[in-house]
């Protein structure tokens, strides 16, 4: 094949030569008589070239048969060499027929592409696949921290658009990240995707040494012990920043590594600002480079070259020389690469500056690309990140802003051809799938217990700090978008941790994003813990995001409501006072709050239990549902309740539905029930069945505040096929209760269940 290709090239470039030369004579030996305009050669060229009479057309046009002449030369030399055996100099991908074709990067400072365009190797037939079709493409990143955990999800994103190759990501991460992540990743189920996680915390020793200026801390200087961090076995590495966005196929950047010539073990783009010439201000001494140095957002790794390069020794030797002047690093990992680079410039391999389009400021990045269609990736480099200095920055925002708001879960694609490495849970989801019977009216329900939900746990900054006396409360919750606004409300009247699970889409994560870091009240609060749950399906999975929440629960105890009601105030307080006088520690109780409601979307609301029972009677508050749904609560006994000063036990009733404090060990919600109906009444059962005691709390309460009625209680209302379907799941967990439970449950199979 390459010789046929060989021998075409041949013969037409023969047959130009022969059919270009006399017609360009015959143009020259007649320019006097006609009046010929030339074209222009280059831009350069165009501008250069004297457009007035006949003595410039004429000058232009000899240069043109120069040139033309100069290639026939090369030509006729080319034809006059013997054939050689290319098949042997080509990778063997591309001795298996591979065609896949490297990024050309002309005219972008690589002058290897240039020197090979102008000898005319840009043809299909001598294009050398580098990257193979199934080849894993790996990519290491060093993330820690809640907002780096978030920024590196719009990386990933931009990397899994645009790739056509499985990928292995290597993150270096605090125990904060690799807990958002795992779950992330787990629950993302991207084929053809690996992930591996490496404690950042076992590594500070070998870079806690070298004082650092720079706002990433320690975790900046991670970079230089990755050929110690990841596996021995692992030959070549791309290295990112979490700010980075991929605009192309991050398998062109992998197939550069065949570039690499002699000693190169390094692949890095010159730094786009005059950091290092050292003239930013007065007394700016900045640390030793090679020319502007070389920025480290984007690095191409040859770990297996490095290694044998004694890297290790060769940072830390001067890494020790220059801190003894330069006192502490202002760039973290990117000072230290460049005084190696500046003592051995045979390590790196220059990248054309789009590999790595940084945006600050002080960078001159414009230069680097024509075109904003040239750009491959863009370094949101600067502290100020979207705010900063650029005559294209509203294309790098927009272009950033599709990725954070795109749909991640359209990112589940497979990789057609190329055989992945079996995911058992993949399997066995896709296997209970498989055994549900597509023709059953109920099966959308059916399926929405298996859904694997992509979640992303605290998606904004947690701090949380345990009482010392064990008796900490959690309040827990779910939302949507459409009740958003309770948010700012519940946090001032619960002081205590909260855990809230947001069931949102990628678009509507980044609009609460904006509403949070714009409200003082959440801002203020760093003991909430944020998880989003992101949309799939058609059912709002109310019990899922209940369970979501549970599990992220830092304290002993937690309390289970739901974000459309308001505490009272100091009921964080008096729920930790009622811990240690129910002995909550040692025997298994469920603390009932009862619950009231208001038809006022302002309301006065009660600072005592003498003011509540004062709106009560005078018809400002209700117990709630007691006009719609009456038995969801009736067994709390709020009559009973008005007069009680001490906590009293109240019997599991059929469709009880109380809100609750209980330990953290206790059930999770049963999946199966989705949308509006039965959702916490078959919690309350389960509680029952394992013998949990209610306890009502007598001077506890809390307000349901009004609100439009959900999406989903409008589809229970007006849905008949809806409604037959919840019976029918429902009568299937009373059936599964009596089996786990045995005689004990029998209960729940003759009890007068109407909901």
């Amino acid at each position: 094949m390459l010789g046929m290709c060989r021998g075409r090239r041949k013969f037409l470039a023969v047959s130009l030569a022969l059919l270009f030369i006399p017609a360009l004579t015959w143009l020259y030996l007649s320019v006097g008589s006609f009046q010929v305009k030339p074209l222009p050669l280059s831009p350069l060229e165009a501008q250069s070239s004297a457009p007035v009479g006949g003595a410039g057309e004429r000058q232009a046009l000899e240069l043109r048969v120069r040139a033309v002449e100069e290639e026939n030369k090369a030509l006729r030399r080319e034809l006059s060499r013997p054939p050689r055996n290319l098949s042997a100099r080509l990778p063997s991908d591309a001795r298996r027929g591979n065609q896949s074709r490297p990024h050309s990067e002309e005219g972008t400072g690589d002058n290897e592409g240039q020197r090979n365009a102008a000898a005319g190797n840009g043809s299909d037939c001598a294009q050398q696949p580098v990257v193979d079709k199934c080849e894993t493409i790996h990519v290491a990143i060093v993330c820690a921290g809640y907002n780096a955990s978030r920024d590196v999800v719009t990386l990933v994103k931009s990397v899994l658009f645009h790739r056509r190759n499985p990928l292995h990501f290597h993150v270096i991460t605090d125990s904060i990240a690799q807990h958002i992540l795992s779950s992330l990743f787990h629950t993302w189920m991207v084929p053809a995707v690996k992930v591996n996680f490496y404690d950042a915390d076992e590594l500070k020793s070998e870079v806690s040494w070298i004082p650092n200026k720079h706002y990433s801390g320690i975790y900046g200087l991670m970079k230089l012990v990755l050929t110690k961090t990841l596996p021995s076995d692992l030959q070549r590495v791309i290295v990112l920043d979490t700010d980075i966005t991929f605009a192309t196929d991050i398998a062109e950047l992998w197939a550069v590594f065949h570039k690499f010539k002699g000693q190169q073990v390094l692949g890095l783009v010159e730094n786009q600002s005059d950091w290092y010439l050292g003239n930013l201000w007065k007394n700016h001494r900045p640390w030793p480079a090679l020319g502007r140095g070389f920025n480290t957002g984007v690095i191409l790794l040859l770990l297996d070259r490095l290694r044998k390069l004694r890297w290790e020794q060769m940072w830390r030797l001067t890494a020790e020389r220059e801190l003894m002047g330069m006192l502490s690093t202002s760039l973290a990992d990117q000072d230290i690469f460049n005084a190696v680079i500046k003592q051995n410039p045979f390590l790196v391999h220059q990248l054309p500056c789009f590999w790595n389009v940084q945006l600050s400021d002080h960078t001159r990045s414009e230069k680097c690309y024509r075109d904003v269609s040239d750009l491959k990736v863009i370094h949101w480099n600067s502290p100020k990140k979207l705010r900063v200095k650029n005559k294209h920055v509203e294309f790098f925002r927009n272009l950033y802003l599709t990725f954070l708001e795109y749909d991640g879960n359209l990112l589940r694609r497979e990789l057609f051809g190329c055989p992945s490495e079996a995911d058992h849970n993949s399997e066995n989801l896709q296997k209970t799938l498989s055994e549900l019977d597509e023709d059953d009216p109920c099966y959308e329900f059916r399926r929405e217990r298996f859904t694997v939900h992509r979640t992303h746990l605290y998606f904004l900054h947690y701090e949380y700090e345990p009482s010392s006396d064990s008796t900490d409360v959690t309040l827990v919750a779910q939302l949507s978008m459409d009740r958003l606004q309770m948010l700012e409300a519940i946090c001032k009247h619960w002081e205590g941790p909260i855990s809230l699970a947001l069931y949102l889409s990628d678009a509507e994560a980044q609009q609460f994003l904006r509403y949070a870091q714009g409200s003082e009240v959440l801002m203020s609060r760093w003991n909430v813990g944020y998880h989003i749950v992101y949309k799939e399906g058609q059912f709002y999975p109310v019990n899922l995001l209940r369970n979501v929440a549970m599990q992220q629960v830092n304290s002993p105890y937690m309390f289970l409501s739901d974000i459309d009601f308001l505490p009272m105030y100091g009921l964080y307080e008096y729920l930790r006072k009622s811990v240690v006088q129910m002995d909550m520690a040692n025997t298994k109780k469920a603390l009932v709050v009862p619950a009231f409601e208001t038809l006022r979307y302002r309301l006065s609301f009660p600072k005592s239990k003498a003011e509540l029972l004062s709106q009560l009677d005078m018809g400002t508050l209700f117990t709630f549902r007691y006009h719609v749904w009456t038995k969801g609560h009736a067994p709390t006994n709020f009559a009973k309740w008005r007069t009680a000063t001490t906590p009293y036990r109240v019997q599991w009733e059929a469709d009880f539905e109380p809100y609750v404090m209980v330990r953290r060990d206790c059930p999770e919600y049963d999946r199966r029930f989705v949308g509006f109906g039965w959702n916490k009444v078959s919690h309350i059962m389960e509680l029952d069945a394992q013998e949990y005691e209610f306890v009502v709390l007598p001077n506890a309460y809390m307000i349901h505040m009004p609100h439009a009625p959900s999406f989903d209680i409008t589809k229970f209302r007006s849905n008949k096929q809806y409604r037959v379907c919840l019976k029918t799941l429902k009568e299937e967990f009373q059936q599964n209760m009596s089996r786990r439970y045995g005689f004990a449950a029998l209960k729940y199979m003759t009890a007068d269940n109407n909901s």
